[in-house]
């Protein structure tokens, strides 16, 4: 039957052939532009079309650049530093282009770039030679070491525009050099900065000092760019208001932590990596901030193990500073309360200069005395050598109390962290796991600290006695017998769990725990030491050097003019060096008896760790120039199946070792032999 005019399919034969011919149209033009596509992508660039690429892989053998070659469409967009995608071993991989060349040792094909992922150059050519040098001498790979440079990129930060601010006029030198009045050669050192010169010095202030205000008139007085790296969280907080104070709106300098969040801490990369900032303030990860012009490195408190990377190539602040300002010319402050013996290496090797108080400033700044028992004391009360909390340290409690807060360090947290028989000091343990215990708090029974079994009943192994002491009391406790005390003053504490970053001028008591104690405005009345041998008492060979690192931070703390009380052995060194405010005289005996013992910086160790055999083949590749000499291997304390193996050499063969052990790692890695943990110079053994 025919279709009527009125039918909708009546035109259906004659609209059919336009809409193939439409359809093959598109269909040809889509495979044009394909062609013309992939015709420009295979099109290399006429100039400079070799692009050496750090390709992000975990194999040691394979940590080199590789040649790429350079489609036309992506040259102007390929510069150096730009992160880049390409085809490596089968698979679309990471990496940096670190430089654009004429021409290639490769006699084959390059396969050509796949993307760019953004043309924003992020690897600075400065950060490139760093991340090399130190790969070099921690015997790791530059991937590990960029992975700690580069943050991750935040596309949404990098593509919003701000404004490049106008450039500040520099700072006038007067203000800087009477800061720093009370160190005598400090006019000099900051002279010479601001002139362009690389002074390096060793820094250690006075007790009560305030360090943040110096390092900002430190940093502003330099000429170019600044790199400042501080332990944690609460000294960035410091320095970064004490920068703010003295900048007012036209803030210099830009805050690198990991806790800013990935938005925040990307903004921060690209002010100083696009100029717009020239102080990159931060912790360790700062270390490699993208700063132009480098004129100065800073490192606070750089024997605080929060410096040391808990993960590969496993380097300090501290050398990687000190690798940088070498590289650059650039001049170097290592600072401090107490010095390290590494710190006391550099005045010894004339690498730096002392830079340090007036002797009649630093007797003025506090009064460090030690707290012990008098004969009086022990007439009344034969218990009172062995008292926590002697009658002088209540009294200096006592009159404090009128004038502001005072500080109490205690080493330990929580409440009874340890338990032992009354009768035979025999240490307390668990029924359950052998494990130790403890009392959480004044309301609950004993229980283990490893299994949490609590133990209402327990009786001593070897007397039967059921009652318990406590011979190592936590914060909690140290603070409850404080409120006791001292009924009508306000008692604070200040651990792990809850830290607190300022308390205010109010008399209080604040117990703190080493590490975690608040600043007080207008700085501590008094501050007190308590249980000073548990920080002596610790297995390791910074024990003497890390404890009186903790009470110099402490006594630090203390307000000119104030106060401080250690309870202690009056003859140990660390607590002699204390009360002497001698930091220097302390590190050089340490810096002495360490190389009579050859052990660091007189000398330079790694360390091999993993399973025995993995360990035995190490050994077997390593060549490292004599003289060297292999310790162990040992079993370790807290896992049986694996061991380790200590490799020593002359401080004059550090370099070789490195290079050793760095072609270690690549024979391993191209041999997929199984792995093994390397560690030069490691925080402790």
């Amino acid at each position: 039957m025919a279709a009527g005019p009125d039918d909708p399919h009546a035109e259906q034969p004659e609209l059919l052939p336009g809409l193939v011919r439409a359809t093959l149209k598109q269909s040809q033009a889509k495979a044009r532009a394909t062609r013309e596509r992939k015709a420009a992508a295979a099109e290399t660039a006429a100039v400079l079309p070799v692009a050496r690429v750090l390709v992000d892989v975990p194999l040691a053998h394979l940590d080199r650049p590789f040649d790429f070659s350079v489609p036309a469409a992506m040259a102007d967009d390929a510069v150096p530093g730009a992160r880049v995608k390409v085809r490596f071993a089968g698979k679309e991989t990471d990496g940096f282009l670190v430089e654009r060349a004429e021409t290639s040792e490769h006699t084959g094909a390059l396969l050509p770039l796949r993307r760019v992922v953004s043309a924003e150059p992020v690897l600075s050519a400065e950060v490139a030679a760093l991340s090399a040098a130190v790969a070099e001498r921690y015997a790791g790979s530059r991937g590990d070491v960029l992975r700690l440079a580069v943050p991750p990129r935040h596309a949404t930060t990098e593509k919003a525009e701000a404004p490049a601010p106008e450039p500040a006029p520099p700072h006038p030198l007067e203000p800087a050099v009477e800061a720093w009045g009370d160190h005598p050669h400090a006019a000099a050192w900051l002279g010479h900065l601001r002139s362009g010169g690389a002074p390096r010095a060793v820094w250690n202030p006075p007790p009560g000092a305030d360090w943040p205000s110096l390092v900002a008139h430190a940093a502003l007085s330099a000429p170019g760019g600044v790199v400042v790296c501080l332990p944690d969280g609460k000294d960035v907080e410091r320095l970064d208001a004490a920068l703010a104070a003295l900048t007012g709106e036209r803030p210099e300098h830009a805050v690198l932590t990991a806790d800013l969040g990935p938005a925040a801490r990307y903004r921060s990369f690209l002010q100083l990596s696009r100029g717009h900032r020239r102080i990159a303030v931060g912790t360790r990860a700062a270390a490699f901030a993208p700063v132009a012009d480098l004129s100065l490195v800073v490192v606070w408190d750089d024997g605080d193990d929060l410096h040391a990377e808990p993960r590969a190539p496993y380097c300090h602040t501290r050398e990687t500073l000190l690798l940088r300002a070498e590289l650059a010319g650039a001049a170097a402050l290592v600072g401090g309360f107490a010095r390290t013996v590494e710190a006391d290496h550099l005045l010894r090797s004339g690498w730096a200069h002392e830079l340090v108080g007036a002797r009649e400033r630093v007797r003025a700044a506090a009064r460090v005395e030690v707290a012990g028992a008098t004969d009086f004391d022990l007439v009344r009360d034969p218990r009172a050598r062995t008292s926590r909390l002697p009658r002088q340290v209540l009294d200096l409690v006592r009159s404090a109390l009128a004038d502001g807060p005072v500080l109490v360090q205690n080493p330990r947290q929580g409440y009874v962290v340890s338990l032992a028989c009354e009768r035979c000091r025999t240490p307390a343990r668990c029924t359950t796991c052998e494990g130790p215990l403890r009392l959480p708090s004044p309301t609950t029974p004993p229980a283990c600290r490893w299994c949490g079994t609590a133990a209402p009943a327990w009786a001593c192994a070897e007397c039967g006695h059921r009652g318990l002491r406590a011979p190592v009391l936590g914060e909690a406790r140290t603070a409850e017998e404080l409120g006791r005390a001292f009924p009508a003053v306000r008692v604070r504490t200040s651990a792990r769990d809850g830290v607190l970053a300022h308390v205010d001028d109010a008399p209080a008591i604040v117990v703190a725990t080493p590490g975690a104690e608040p600043v007080a405005e207008g700085g501590y009345a008094a501050v007190v030491l308590l249980d000073a041998w548990l920080l002596l008492a610790r297995p390791d060979l910074r024990t003497d050097e890390e404890a009186l690192r903790r009470w110099a931070n402490a006594v630090g703390l203390v307000r000119p003019g104030g106060r401080a009380m250690v309870v202690a052995d009056a003859a140990l060194a660390p607590v002699q060096a204390l009360v002497r405010w001698d930091m220097g005289g302390f590190a050089a005996r340490e810096a002495d008896s360490r190389s009579e013992a050859h052990l660091p910086p007189a000398s330079r160790l790694a360390t091999i760790t993993g399973e025995p055999g993995a360990v035995d083949d190490a050994l077997v590749l390593l060549e490292v120039p004599e003289p060297v000499e292999l310790l162990g291997p040992v079993e370790l304390p807290d896992d049986p199946d694996r061991c380790r193996v200590v490799v020593r050499v002359p401080r004059a063969q550090g370099p070789a070792l490195s290079r050793a052990l760095g072609d270690l790692q690549r024979m391993r890695s191209s041999r997929k032999l199984d792995p093994v943990r390397i560690q030069v110079d490691p925080p402790s053994l």
